[in-house]
């Protein structure tokens, strides 16, 4: 990379970093940009769930569905505002799950396959659920906007779009906001999640000790991981070590909450 591509490279990474300490502050007291209106994309969350549910199947094995709704409404009774969630078993092999603004739950058959525990079940849907309180639907779209103002600055220095000069600029600007803005603030975006889903199931009484168990599980799935710096996800290692260093209070929590739900598969 010459030395002008750098030179604005690191500028348009640090235009980025600048643009996000403000606006807004997530649950851990993390500065964020929000520039959507929760209406507007709790509208998108209920439109994307309903298009969902009419391309996926839904599981009709009700005591599954009981289940999985019994561990989201414990989950939910401790979320710090007032709002009615839909929750919906899709039979899919893939081990996924998710939250939608709006209210919205969807948990995949393949990844309760993978369960030894409801806890472990509790710590997937408090990391779903911790998505939504932190608003990070917002954030990623409203930094959408800010990646493609940075994509704008190749064409304000090099006139003409079909040189080498821009052409280089433009190939080293995207490599750069992926690799040294948006794939690092997702993983990060991730360790909050799981932060906060941690705190949610402590507190509706599930012991966060299986959160730790939940990733275990998933390591043992195999499969190949690219590196870490390539990934939206922090590794399943990263993920352990960074979820029992918050276990002590976490624990403290779960020993102080006058909940212990009695969900079963």
């Amino acid at each position: 990379m010459g030395t002008f591509r750098a030179s604005m490279f690191f500028h348009a990474i640090l235009f980025l970093n600048l643009a996000t300490v403000s606006c807004a502050t997530s649950p851990t007291g993390r500065k964020q940009l929000i520039t959507q209106s929760d209406e507007q994309v709790n509208a998108m969350g209920v439109s994307a769930f309903d298009e969902m549910k009419q391309k996926i199947s839904i599981s009709k094995d009700m005591k599954l569905t009981a289940y999985v709704r019994c561990v989201a409404d414990e989950i939910t009774r401790v979320y710090p505002e007032t709002q009615d969630w839909e929750v919906v078993v899709f039979e899919s092999p893939e081990p996924n799950a998710f939250a939608l603004p709006g209210g919205k739950i969807g948990i995949y058959t393949g990844m309760l396959k993978i369960m030894t525990d409801p806890g472990q079940l509790a710590a997937v849907i408090g990391h779903e659920v911790g998505h939504v309180w932190a608003r990070h639907s917002s954030e990623r779209l409203s930094e959408q906007g800010l990646v493609a103002l940075a994509g704008a600055i190749p064409g304000l220095v090099f006139k003409d779009p079909n040189s080498k000069s821009y052409q280089l600029s433009m190939a080293a600007l995207g490599v750069g906001t992926q690799l040294g803005y948006i794939l690092p603030h997702s993983r990060t975006q991730e360790t909050e999640a799981d932060t906060i889903g941690l705190d949610l199931m402590s507190r509706a009484g599930f012991d966060p000790q299986q959160a730790v168990e939940l990733w275990k599980n998933m390591a043992k799935l195999g499969g190949a991981q690219q590196p870490q710096f390539m990934s939206t996800h922090p590794s399943n290692s990263t993920r352990i070590e960074a979820l029992q260093a918050k276990m002590g209070p976490a624990l403290e929590t779960y020993r102080k909450s006058n909940r212990r739900p009695n969900c079963r598969p």
